[in-house]
C-alpha cells in the first residue's frame, strides 16, 4: 500500500518575547531579504512524531533567545511535515527548493536525510543533519554538517566502559537499519578490541518489533551483559518486557547508547528503567547553567524535557547564525560550509565542534546512570570522555 502523502507547512518567522515567555508579533524588517531555511521533519507517522515536536521546540527556544535576524538577514523556517518517510522528503525538499527558494535545508531523520543528498549536492544548499546517527550520513554529500549525534561513538565508548566495569561476555541486539548496524559494529569491534566477547549479534526490524524471542534467546545464552539498541520510543518496552520476563533479577546488566534513557520518555517509562546505564551526548540533567536555563525555557516552550535530538535543531541554528556572521549574511552554501568547519562553542550538553574533515560533531560522550531523584527519572552523569570523534572515520 503506498505511502500516504503528507504536505504539512509551518513557517516561523518574527519570534519576540516576552518576559513572561509569551510571543509577540514583530515588526517587520524593511528592504531585507529574508534568509529561508527549509525544514523537513516527521510531525506526523508512526514512530517519529517525537523527533519532529524535539527538533521544533528547540527552534523555537532558539530563536526566542537569540533573535530573528542575523548579519542582516531576516530569518524564515519553512517547517514542513515528511511524516518519517524517505519518499515525501525527497518532494518536499525539492519543492522547497525549487518553488520556496530555501537557501539552506535542515533534515531529520536518517531515511529521509539520505533520500535528499543528491538534491541538497546538485543545488549546492548547506544542510543540516538534525537528527540523522548514522555515521555514513555526512559521506553522502560534501554540503551534509551534521549538528546533532552520532550514534557509533556512545557504542565505542559503551564498550570501553563495559570492560572496566565487569562485563566480558555480551550479546548485541538492535535494530536493522543503519544506526542500529553502525551500533552494533562499533560496540563489537571495541569490544574484541580491548578483550571482550560478543557470543551472539541479534537484528530485528525497526518497524513493530517482536522482543520476545530476542528476550527468549538473551534468556538461554546467559550473557553476563546485553548491548540494546533501539530508538527511544522503543527502548521503555523493550525494558518493560526485560523486566517482565524475569531477565531483571537475572543479574544480566543492559547497558546501550543514550536512546535507551531518551528524556523525553524517560520519565514514563517505569521503574525498571532504574539503575540503566548507557553512554550518550546529552542528558537533560548535565550540571551547567547554559542547560539548566534551556531546559526551563524548553519545559515552557514544548511542554516537556529536551533530549538529545532537540540540540540538533538548538546547536544546529547557532551554527548558521554564526556562520552569517562570518559570511556577512552571504547564504552560499559553499560559504556556509565552509565558515561551519571548525567551529566550536558551549552548547547546553557542553563543548561541541565540527570537524573539518567530516563534517560531523565532535562532544562529550558522558556515562550515565538512571536514577531517581525527587519522584522523577533522570539519567544522571558520572563520568566524561571528551571531545570524541566518530570512531567509524578514525
Amino acid at each position: 500500500m503506498p505511502h500516504r502523502t503528507v504536505h504539512r507547512r509551518t513557517v516561523l518567522k518574527g519570534l519576540a518575547v516576552t518576559a513572561a515567555g509569551g510571543f509577540l508579533a514583530k515588526p517587520a524588517i524593511a528592504a531585507v531579504t529574508p534568509l529561508k531555511i527549509g525544514c523537513s521533519i516527521p510531525l506526523t507517522g508512526a514512530g517519529f512524531t517525537a523527533v519532529g515536536k524535539e527538533l521544533t521546540g528547540a527552534l523555537k527556544v532558539y530563536m526566542q533567545q537569540h533573535g530573528d535576524t542575523v548579519a542582516g538577514r531576516k530569518i524564515e523556517l519553512i517547517i514542513r511535515d515528511d511524516a518519517g518517510v524517505a519518499d515525501n522528503a525527497r518532494r518536499l525538499v525539492q519543492e522547497m527548493i525549487v518553488n520556496d527558494k530555501v537557501d539552506l535545508v535542515a533534515m531529520g531523520i536518517t531515511p529521509c536525510t539520505l533520500a535528499v543528498a543528491p538534491l541538497v549536492t546538485e543545488a549546492k544548499k548547506a544542510t543540516l543533519c538534525l537528527s540523522s546517527g548514522a555515521s555514513i550520513t555526512t559521506t553522502k554529500s560534501p554540503y551534509f554538517v551534521r549538528a546533532g549525534f552520532i550514534v557509533a561513538p556512545q557504542a565505542w565508548i559503551m564498550a570501553e566502559w563495559a570492560i572496566k566495569n565487569g562485563s566480558k561476555r555480551v550479546v548485541t541486539l538492535v535494530n536493522d537499519w543503519a544506526p542500529g548496524t553502525e551500533a552494533e559494529t562499533a560496540f563489537k569491534t571495541r569490544f574484541l578490541q580491548v578483550g571482550g566477547e560478543v557470543i551472539e549479534s541479534i537484528r530485528i526490524p525497526l518497524a513493530s518489533p517482536d522482543f520476545a524471542p530476542s528476550l527468549q534467546r538473551i534468556a538461554d545464552l546467559k550473557p553476563d551483559t546485553a548491548f540494546i539498541y533501539f530508538p527511544g520510543t522503543q527502548a521503555p518496552i523493550f525494558t518493560k518486557q526485560f523486566a517482565e520476563k524475569g531477565l531483571g533479577q537475572s543479574g544480566i546488566k543492559v547497558i546501550g547508547p543514550g536512546d535507551l534513557c531518551d528524556d523525553e520518555s524517560l520519565n514514563n517509562a517505569g521503574d525498571q528503567m532504574i539503575g540503566l546505564i548507557t553512554a550518550g551526548p546529552y542528558s537533560a540533567a548535565h550540571d551547567s547553567p547554559l542547560n539548566k536555563t534551556y531546559v526551563a525555557e524548553f519545559q515552557k516552550t514544548a511542554g516537556e524535557r529536551p533530549d538529545f535530538v532537540s540540540l540538533g535543531a538548538y546547536d544546529g541554528l547557532h551554527l548558521v547564525y554564526e556562520a552569517l556572521k562570518k559570511t556577512g549574511g552571504d547564504s552560499d552554501g559553499d560559504k556556509l560550509v565552509a565558515a561551519m568547519k571548525g567551529m566550536a562553542f558551549e552548547s547546553p550538553r557542553g563543548p561541541i565542534s565540527i570537524d573539518p574533515a567530516t563534517r560531523d560533531i565532535v562532544c562529550n560522550i558522558y556515562i550515565r546512570k538512571v536514577e531517581k531523584i525527587n519522584g522523577e527519572l533522570w539519567a544522571k552523569e558520572f563520568e566524561t570522555f571528551p571531545n570524541v570523534k566518530d570512531p567509524m572515520k578514525s
